[in-house]
């Protein structure tokens, strides 16, 4: 039986605690020349997700919290219910195409049926469609999501159909998840076991569990209050900035850094722009960044991320200064560890009761946590460009979701040469997302210029 891990069951958790959130990631393929017919679309797409399971299975939960939720076939799955499509309204621009993306990622997907969706979005200018590609949290994450993208509209093989995975029922259910509990204490045993017949690999991961934990421990202490925490709408806006990779690249090379520092110190010079426009002061400690950190393995379609909680230089006012800061930063967490203590946390739940840890996910989003600021991930897309159905895709905006009291999200994609912004706001209480696109994109060119 093919169950989600507690990350992938933490985010269906805390979508049910959140009533503002929707907990869908997103990207949206700008494809050039004439959009295909709807029926054409759905069977080319059909085609490829055929063998994902993922693709057409929903999830069952366990009564009582007694085991993590599965995945099984939906046995009334429609594929043709999963495909929408929609005309940009006026005046048909930039603004108009992410005020309609914000509209559709603000709905949630429905938990009877698989929690994927496809837009076809049509009328966008110089004769362009989109595809909004739409797909819960629990299923994947940025970077399983940007893989499903090149089996859509690369020239990857379509994978070939994978058995059946029938709804076992309540019964069944229940009987596995209380044989999984009986066993709970035997298999830690043998683990534990396991780990004392090599005392030296074991004192070297507890040694480096001890570090990353001290690390994620700098975490709790609450941030300086910002208009960029706090309770939460249920509407989103939505907005992005681009840059050229070859761009971010120079800048890295001259500083002696890496791409994703460059990236994330762009991002911190958006947040000082954001709060000057707000009439706030820039602390040292005023945001703090959730960063996904990719620990995958192997090419499943799940959440296999750990993190770094890095306090973005936003009080400093030279952007290499906030380079160089950002840098030392982030080498300072990997050698902590952080990414490896935050691993060892998700990978210890999956041995665990889930009762205890569902229900502290659940209290746990109740909390008014003020130490998370902002979620800024950043994944490498393809370097190749794709297409959909013949059409060039010519560039990919990324989504990401907030709840629990994070009031805006940044996402980054490169592909085909350019790297994409995604930026996501609470409308109601940050809806100057604008003046934090536009930010970024400038902070680049700063860079840029200390380079020339």
């Amino acid at each position: 039986m093919d169950r989600l891990s507690p990350l992938d069951a933490a985010f269906l958790e805390i979508e049910d605690e959140d009533p503002s959130s929707s907990l869908a990631i997103a990207s949206v393929a700008i494809a050039e020349g004439p959009a295909p017919g709807q029926d054409e679309f759905v069977e080319a797409v059909q085609a490829r997700l055929a063998g994902i399971p993922r693709y057409h299975q929903k999830i069952r939960t366990v009564p009582f919290d007694l085991g993590p939720p599965a995945w099984v076939d939906d046995p009334a799955f429609d594929a043709s219910a999963h495909f929408r499509r929609i005309a940009l309204p006026a005046p048909h621009d930039e603004a108009a195409l992410c005020e309609l993306v914000a509209l559709l990622m603000g709905e949630r997907l429905e938990r009877d049926r698989p929690l994927w969706e496809f837009w076809v979005i049509e009328g966008l200018p110089d004769g362009r469609w989109a595809i909004l590609s739409k797909l819960h949290h629990a299923l994947a994450d940025g970077l399983a999501a940007t893989r499903l993208q090149t089996i859509l509209f690369g020239d990857v093989p379509a994978p070939a159909r994978s058995e059946a995975a029938p709804d076992p029922g309540t019964a069944r259910l229940l009987l596995d998840a209380a044989g999984t509990l009986l066993r709970n204490p035997w298999d830690q045993t043998r683990l534990l076991a396991r780990e004392l017949l090599h005392p030296n690999r074991l004192a070297r991961r507890v040694s480096t569990a001890a570090r990353g934990l001290a690390a994620l421990t700098s975490a709790l202490l609450p941030a300086s209050p910002t208009p960029l925490t706090g309770p939460l709408g249920r509407d989103r806006r939505y907005a992005t900035a681009s840059v050229a990779l070859a761009d971010v690249k120079a800048v890295a090379k001259a500083h002696e850094v890496t791409v994703n520092d460059v990236l994330l110190a762009a991002v911190a010079g958006g947040f000082r722009e954001l709060l000057l426009h707000q009439g706030e002061t820039p602390a040292a400690d005023s945001v703090r960044s959730l960063v996904p950190v990719s620990v995958r393995t192997g090419t499943a379609v799940d959440n296999e991320v750990s993190l770094l909680l890095p306090l973005l230089p936003v009080d400093l006012a030279d952007p290499v200064q906030r380079l160089l800061r950002t840098h030392r930063r982030l080498g300072t967490l990997k050698a902590a560890k952080e990414a490896d203590a935050g691993a060892l946390v998700t990978t210890a739940a999956a041995h665990e009761p889930f009762a205890p840890i569902a229900w502290a996910i659940r209290a746990a989003a109740h909390l008014p946590q003020r130490n998370i600021v902002t979620v800024t991930t950043n994944v490498r897309g393809p370097a190749e460009p794709l297409s959909a159905l013949g059409r060039p895709i010519v560039e990919i905006y990324p989504y990401v979701p907030i709840a629990l009291r994070v009031r805006t999200g940044v996402a980054m994609l490169s592909y085909a040469g350019r790297v994409t912004f995604g930026i996501t706001s609470d409308a109601d209480t940050v809806p100057e997302i604008d003046v934090l696109a536009k930010a970024i994109g400038r902070e680049v060119e700063a860079l840029r210029a200390t380079v020339r």
